[in-house]
């Protein structure tokens, strides 16, 4: 299927609590979006090979966004192969569509929709997938269990689900030495997200929600990293700062002294080589479809 074609559900997609992505899908995001693939790739490639992700398979990439990941997994599956790529921005999968044409890749396939209606978005895909991939998509959903009773239906016996997302991430992103002005936008960051319905502990449910709906967990880990100032995972939370600490003033969940003390705070800690910050753990999830 060419990279070109887009398809529609057949109903519209409707994101959670009718919202856009709640970190938007604007210049600023997609530039975020591309270095967090870069620092967190040798992760997603290991995964996939722990998925045993393979030429010829048919993988799925949920929330793609502007398609990093789609485009890696697609030169893996190769021309036998295909990725199915969905999203609910139209203007994520045009930049996906100029990344597959600027390669070459004509086994893409982008389909507009809420991955929460999966088997809506994706017609006739009933037992097709072998690999499905999601990173940092379930803790920004009304309804999770939803997805996983749609990857029940089109991952195939034998297949492989495998994810990418937060657990205790409030209590686990910290700076060293704490800085309470730090800590007060952490706290308001999760709040933002459970507001719209997501949740920052989402891979606390995850097991449950597979193993209820068909699937055997076969692989349960979780990467801890740190990032000290001049290195380049401290780059990773700080381009998250740039782009959402303003949305939580505007959204009222933080007051613009409250963004004036972060910025000191982190300002500070970007100049001190004896800080560090504790990145919130992604945790590492495999099921295989009984």
């Amino acid at each position: 299927m060419s990279s070109a074609t887009v398809h529609p559900p057949s109903k519209p997609a409707t994101p959670a609590q009718g919202a856009e992505y709640v970190l938007g899908t604007g210049s600023d995001e997609t530039a975020r979006l591309g270095l967090q693939h870069r620092l967190w790739s040798a992760a997603a490639h290991e995964c996939w090979e722990r998925a045993r992700l393979q030429p010829g398979h048919t993988a799925l990439d949920l929330g793609c966004g502007p398609g990093h990941a789609t485009v890696d997994m697609a030169q893996i599956v190769g021309p036998r192969g295909r990725v199915i790529a969905v999203d609910e921005s139209a203007a994520f999968l045009k930049q996906l569509h100029g990344q597959a044409e600027s390669r070459r890749l004509t086994n893409v396939e982008r389909i507009l929709g809420d991955v929460q209606e999966l088997t809506e978005c994706i017609h006739d895909g009933q037992g097709t997938i072998d690999v499905a991939y999601a990173r940092w998509v379930f803790c920004f959903l009304n309804d999770p269990e939803s997805v996983v009773k749609g990857l029940a239906t089109l991952v195939k016996q034998g297949g492989r689900v495998a994810i990418h997302d937060y657990f205790n991430y409030d209590r686990c992103l910290t700076l060293a030495p704490r800085r309470e002005a730090f800590s007060k936008v952490i706290h308001a960051v999760g709040a933002s997200w459970r507001a719209r319905g997501g949740d920052t502990d989402v891979m606390g449910r995850l097991p449950g929600l597979f193993q209820k709906h068909g699937f055997e967990v076969t692989h349960l880990d979780v990467i801890q990293r740190i990032a000290r100032p001049g290195s380049t995972m401290w780059h990773w939370p700080n381009s998250f700062w740039q782009t959402f600490v303003p949305k939580l003033v505007e959204t009222g969940f933080i007051t613009r002294e409250d963004e004036q003390a972060f910025h000191k705070a982190w300002n500070d800690a970007s100049n001190d080589p004896a800080s560090f910050i504790q990145l919130p753990p992604v945790f590492e999830l495999i099921a295989t479809r009984r």
